[in-house]
């Protein structure tokens, strides 16, 4: 904002006018102070933005210190502290799992695969990442700076500058204006030293008062309001534009990144199919899986979603839950038992089919068509045995299926089909498995081919090619999403980004135009040029749009300034050869 081309050419004649001059003649020099405090105070009110974000997301983790659970902040957690993390709760250090009591860590903010990772003791826990069931404890082995999270952030924190072509343009003519400034102030001072016989003071204040209508003050200064204005009105939209010419940059993009989890999907799932095995009874179905609902304390996604669509309504009777059995992705099912009433007992299990199933099960190969369109299938089934049976699923009755897939956002199809309308490619770049992202894809209407990207070659111009092909991309790495991006710009394109998990540092970096969530990670929000505070990806048009409006502002009134800067020029050379002749 300080050290800018323009600055320094209005700087430098400001303070000669300073010397040479009353100070009314120096007035042309605040326009320095009003371009700079404009970008000065736009990133300073975002920085701000993303300082409450941060101090409202701000974790106090439990540590063990003398034998006793004791809640601290980030920065006091040393090597060795032994942390205890239960459900919700977020790893803020590395470290090295100790105790685990049916532990399931959600790393999709690291490596953006949707499913959670069973922990036990011995296995890594690593920062940014979420308990979504169970308990445990790991003890820190890397801190501070140290930590995943933390250096993939201090990776991403270099200093680059968003590319503007208003801005590169500007910086050219005043590039040509200075060279043009030089000679025609030598002949303006020696003409009015020489021909006129002024003083010197005097003739420094008349040459400079005739080389500054040589630069357009106005279109640097009108570009920075225009910016500053359309930051305030996409701020009303609850986007938070962190640098002035982001709102240029993401309208001149011709390729958008897009991460599956958090940019197209939501957080939980929903129900989108209840299928009745065996002539059960539907009714009584619905009423046993809004039992196993009400029957877990801390349900997952899934069981969050059956949850949501058969709510416990007390169709279930007199039932009362007897013994619960939490989900575990190591066994791959929950379960409870209920007094119905009437003196029996029954136990059901809910969990994967493949599981609770003998392997030539009609139901398998409905499981298996459901699966291959990216859909998630739970069985819900009767036991024989009782719940703390080790052998509990054995010999099950199977009673429905219940067919699940991921929470789109509502406006995602909407979006993707406006970037399609303005010739802007959308790729689907996602650490989750190919198949799931390509079904989301193509839910939301997106066409092409779905490519793992395990198989895409490392060679960039290879990969670039790879690219153009595909549409959708699984299983990517967070060094893969910002080799992409590289490859993409390598073939000419200029590229946006957008995410909300740590896996998508880098590349947000190494975008022309990084997007980031406002509920995503704060090493995203820190690197990302536009963050979108409300979460959602139906601001992005805005976004565009409001950069169209601000390029075609400019454009139109841009020739008004160069025409009076060759005036100005053309009347310097003129006043010289004159006071020759």
């Amino acid at each position: 904002n300080v050290f800018t081309r323009f600055n320094a050419i209005i700087g430098v004649l400001w303070v000669i006018m300073l010397f040479v001059a009353p100070i009314q003649d120096s007035l042309f020099g605040f326009v320095i102070l009003a371009n700079t405090g404009i970008g000065i105070i736009q990133e300073w009110r975002a920085k701000k933005t993303l300082d409450s974000l941060a101090l409202i997301g701000e974790v106090r983790p439990t540590v063990r210190r003398d034998g006793k659970p004791v809640g601290i902040s980030t920065s006091e957690i040393v090597l060795d502290d032994v942390i205890e993390i239960g459900p919700g709760d977020k790893a803020v250090v590395d470290g090295v799992c100790v105790e685990a009591d049916g532990l399931e860590i959600d790393e999709s903010l690291l490596t953006g695969e949707a499913d959670p990772v069973v922990k036990q003791p011995g296995d890594q826990v690593m920062s940014g990442s979420f308990v979504v069931a169970g308990g445990g404890a790991f003890r820190a082995t890397k801190v501070g700076r140290e930590a995943y999270a933390a250096q993939l952030a201090e990776e991403a924190s270099r200093f680059t500058l968003v590319q503007s072509e208003l801005r590169s343009g500007i910086s050219t003519i005043l590039k040509y204006v200075t060279w043009m400034m030089v000679p025609t102030a030598i002949g303006l001072i020696l003409s009015q030293l020489l021909a006129k016989d002024n003083d010197l003071d005097d003739s420094i204040a008349r040459t400079v008062g005739g080389i500054v209508p040589m630069v357009p003050e106005g279109l640097v200064l009108l570009t920075s309001v225009a910016f500053a204005i359309g930051v305030v009105r996409l701020g009303r939209k609850q986007c938070l534009v962190q640098e002035l010419p982001a709102i240029e940059g993401l309208a001149r993009v011709d390729t958008v990144c897009l991460d599956k989890t958090g940019t197209l999907t939501e957080g939980g799932m929903d129900v989108t199919d209840l299928r009745v095995l065996d002539g059960a009874d539907e009714r009584h179905v619905r009423a046993v899986l809004g039992a196993l609902g009400a029957s877990d304390p801390r349900p997952n996604a899934s069981l969050q979603a059956i949850i949501d669509t058969y709510p416990d309504d007390g169709s279930a009777g007199a039932w009362r839950n007897t013994r619960s059995l939490p989900f575990s992705s190591a066994r791959k099912y929950s379960g409870a038992t209920f007094d119905e009433g009437d003196g029996a007992a029954g136990t059901w299990l809910l969990g994967a089919p493949d599981v609770l199933l003998p392997e030539d099960d009609p139901a398998l190969a409905e499981t298996g068509r459901l699966n291959e369109q990216g859909l998630r299938v739970l069985l819900l089934a009767r036991a024989a045995r009782d719940l703390d049976d080790p052998e509990v699923a054995e010999g099950v009755e199977p009673t429905a299926l219940v067919v699940l897939e991921q929470r789109l956002r509502p406006d995602a199809a909407d979006t993707l089909r406006y970037f399609a309308d303005q010739d802007v490619r959308a790729k689907v770049i996602s650490g989750d498995n190919a198949v799931s992202v390509g079904a989301v894809a193509a839910k939301l209407g997106l066409s092409g081919a779905t490519v793992d990207a395990r198989r895409l070659p490392a060679e960039r111009e290879e990969m670039a090619g790879a690219l153009d092909e595909g549409t959708v991309f699984g299983r990517v790495t967070p060094q893969q999403k910002r080799d992409m991006v590289a490859a993409l710009q390598s073939r000419g394109h200029t590229v946006a980004m957008t995410g909300d998990g740590v896996n998508d540092v880098l590349a947000l970096k190494d975008a022309d135009i990084g997007v980031a969530m406002g509920s995503g990670s704060e090493a995203t929000r820190a690197v990302a040029q536009i963050v979108l505070l409300n979460n959602s990806f139906a601001t992005l048009p805005s976004v565009v749009a409001e950069g169209r409006r601000v390029i075609g502002n400019i454009t139109r009134v841009a020739t008004l300034f160069l025409v009076k800067t060759v005036y100005s020029v053309l009347l310097a050379i003129l006043v010289v050869c004159s006071q020759v002749e």
